[in-house]
């Protein structure tokens, strides 16, 4: 090891394999590292990472437990936006990259730390999305991603020479060779890629899936949640079969999250345009995310105005994509959320969802600040409003359908002439 220290970093730390094997190379090449471990509900043992990285050499691990805010800053904005990127990825790793690299700067700052480093590799999002956070939040430190360095990328070709390493060093490996697929999990989702998953003709092993039953395997009996809004925020759910309520933030989604799972909810297997330039094949687990985004649809189109939604829907796909790229802190982003926000005042409400094999089916809503009017849609009661009127609304938008096809067909004739 280099007798001349280059000064300290601070390194996100999982205690997986690429960050142990990172942590002793950053320490081999001079560097003092302090370790940072977000608690972000990936299940892992918080003390046993703490154990693992003290005796590996780490100056300082700082250990944190984020999932609430986690929650109530990220989580739930996501709802209120219905974020999905590509139609349908709601996003767990990118909604947890911002809360995780906020801490990790705050961390650096205050340690007086030079260097940041990361695990990521060189051709996926989470290195843009972990660096951009702290060169917004912390500008004067640098960064260093040794999956980008050419010192370390020539020395390690792939996780088989990380496990060589790891056994070299007396690093205690967390998985084996034969099952190298990378599995990142938080309380959002867990999601899994390359390995056998880089194939997309591959179907996923059975055994990867941690969080949900298999549809097929799920109960078989439907069960049946009331899931209460306010201000697109879910601030209730409740079982209607056992009575279960739920009230606090990150308990209410936990609690979705293990009613989900069990019914085997919020699976997809996708093919996503990664913000670098390439396509890559992901399988993704969001059972407590599905069923709120299905409930928030819900409730959403029975309180908000047609016209502002429209709106809305722009934003959201522009919000999606600003997340995915990792631009959480960026002014667009920022300002592109507090209209989502201003959007939500009165998506207040309670939903009905029934969770079947894999399934959510919305049974019913009601909310006090609804704009459906069951007088005035009825097909039996007159109400406010004059059947005869849908006439001229008619005529007045099939005036240009008329004068569209009547010029088309003139100009058709005019070319057929000449």
């Amino acid at each position: 090891m280099s007798e001349a220290k280059k000064g300290t970093v601070v390194l996100a730390y999982s205690g997986g394999l690429d960050t142990s094997c990172i942590l002793v190379w950053l320490m081999e090449q001079g560097y003092d590292v302090i370790c940072f471990t977000a608690d972000v509900g990936q299940g892992d043992d918080m003390e046993e990472a703490r154990e693992k990285a003290t005796k590996l050499g780490a100056k300082k691990i700082f250990i944190e437990d984020l999932r609430r805010e986690f929650v109530t800053e990220f989580v739930w904005p996501a709802i209120q936006a219905n974020a999905l990127y590509e139609d349908r990825y709601q996003m767990g790793t990118a909604f947890a990259r911002p809360c995780i690299a906020r801490r990790l700067a705050e961390v650096a700052k205050k340690e007086g730390a030079q260097f940041i480093s990361h695990g990521a590799t060189g051709k996926g999002n989470d290195q843009i999305r972990f660096e951009l956070t702290v060169y917004a939040l912390y500008p004067d430190a640098q960064v260093l991603a040794p999956w980008r360095m050419p010192e370390f990328f020539n020395r390690f070709h792939g996780r088989r020479d990380l496990f060589e390493y790891a056994k070299e060093k007396g690093i205690p490996l967390p998985v084996t060779v034969d099952k190298p697929w990378s599995m990142d999990a938080n309380l959002m989702h867990v999601s899994y890629e390359s390995g056998v998953l880089e194939d997309p003709m591959h179907p996923a092993p059975k055994d990867v899936y941690k969080m949900t039953t298999a549809p097929e395997e799920a109960p078989a009996e439907p069960e049946e949640l009331d899931i209460e809004f306010k201000d697109g925020v879910p601030v209730r759910v409740t079982n209607l079969s056992d009575k279960t309520s739920k009230d606090e933030s990150l308990e209410l989604f936990l609690y979705l999250n293990e009613v989900g799972g069990r019914h085997g909810v919020g699976r997809i297997d996708i093919v996503e345009n990664r913000f670098i330039g390439m396509k890559s094949r992901g399988i993704y687990e969001t059972p407590g995310g599905y069923i709120l985004l299905q409930a928030h649809l819900d409730i959403e189109t029975f309180t908000m105005d047609k016209e502002l939604r429209k709106i809305k829907q722009g934003l959201s796909l522009r919000f999606s994509e600003q997340v995915y790229h990792g631009f959480w802190f960026a002014p667009e982003c920022d300002f592109t959320r507090s209209c989502i926000v201003n959007s939500q005042s009165g998506v207040t409400g309670t939903v009905r969802v029934a969770l079947y094999r894999g399934q959510v089916y919305i049974r019913a809503r009601q909310s006090p600040l609804s704009l459906y009017n069951q007088e005035l849609v009825s097909m039996d009661v007159a109400g406010d409003y004059n059947p005869s009127d849908a006439e001229g609304f008619i005529r007045i938008n099939a005036l240009r359908l008329k004068e569209y096809y009547r010029l088309r067909t003139a100009k058709s004739l005019l070319d057929k002439s000449s």
